[in-house]
């Protein structure tokens, strides 16, 4: 069929059950089209429902009513079925690829943690300039020992699915890069963890042994996100449908409408608001499931 519908929970929940898929099955049976039978991709946590003769956000907003009147918590993404398998995976790194905020943790080593977070949760909602609101912070940490960047990298925690995300859209072919407007003392190592071909991220000055409170021009930004898409898949002779790109704040936003498959993941207000695809409960699985890719195939 043209179109397919996904439905992914949490994997440490995997409560999706065939109650649930034929809950929705109906749902989208109900707007007339056709609707094929359920394909687990993963049993209890992931399904497809082929389907056509309606459209992609008809399906969505359906399914999404479904579950809520059945008070369950699942992930919704329908789309067509033609060019489902990405090969380009641009990723954003705080609180996508890795569960915080690097900049927020570095200055808890300067003892300004509370401040300088508030400044990032109300850039990432789009509240602030994102370049000036970077330079701001770090400023901030103007004399910070550089020393301090590898005690910050080790208390880096991984996203749960990061590393099978990276890893087996990697063996299968796909380009991975992640992109941030965080900094590249991070972006690389956690780069080189996750499997990513490439990184690309802001630059500390430095003065001496300290920071200096000085970002290197110019600042990596949503415009840069969004070009970094858009370039990569042009060196690969990609059509935009042929990617995907997830991130959680406002500067991932233009990358997100941009891109084939765009993914707000755990995102804030304003970009869970506009993205069309949201992963709220799955972790970051969710995007090989959104492929069509099943549990086996995982690189794990």
């Amino acid at each position: 069929m043209e179109n397919v519908l996904t439905l992914i929970t949490a994997p440490a929940r995997a409560d999706l059950d065939d109650s649930t898929v034929r809950r929705v099955r109906e749902a989208l049976k109900a707007l007339g089209g056709q609707v094929g039978s359920p394909d687990w991709l993963d049993p209890g946590i992931a399904c497809d429902l082929p389907f056509e003769d309606i459209s992609p956000d008809t399906a969505d907003a359906a399914a999404r009513k479904a579950l809520a009147d059945a008070g369950v918590a699942a992930d919704v993404v329908a789309q067509a079925a033609a060019d489902r398998r990405k090969m380009l995976l641009v990723a954003d790194m705080d609180s996508t690829i890795v569960t915080g905020e690097t900049l927020d943790e570095l200055a808890d080593f300067a003892g300004i943690k509370d401040q300088i977070a508030a400044i990032t949760a109300r850039a990432m909602n789009g509240e602030l300039d994102f370049k000036a609101a970077l330079r701001e912070r770090v400023a901030m940490l103007k004399g910070l020992p550089v020393e301090s960047l590898e005690k910050c990298f080790d208390r880096v925690e991984y996203t749960p699915g990061a590393w099978e995300l990276v890893r087996t859209m990697a063996a299968n072919g796909a380009y991975c890069v992640l992109v941030s407007g965080g900094f590249k003392f991070f972006t690389r190592r956690v780069a080189a963890h996750c499997g990513f071909h490439e990184d690309r991220s802001n630059e500390f000055i430095l003065d001496g042994d300290v920071l200096a409170g000085a970002v290197e021009e110019p600042i990596l930004d949503r415009d840069a996100k969004l070009d970094s898409l858009i370039a990569l898949a042009a060196e690969r002779h990609l059509p935009l449908a042929r990617t995907v790109a997830v991130g959680d704040g406002a500067n991932d936003l233009p990358m997100i409408r941009a891109a084939g498959l765009g993914v707000a993941f755990h995102a804030k207000p304003v970009v869970a608001a506009e993205a069309r695809v949201r992963i709220d409960h799955g972790d970051l699985t969710a995007l090989l499931y959104a492929q069509g890719y099943r549990r086996a195939d995982f690189v794990v």
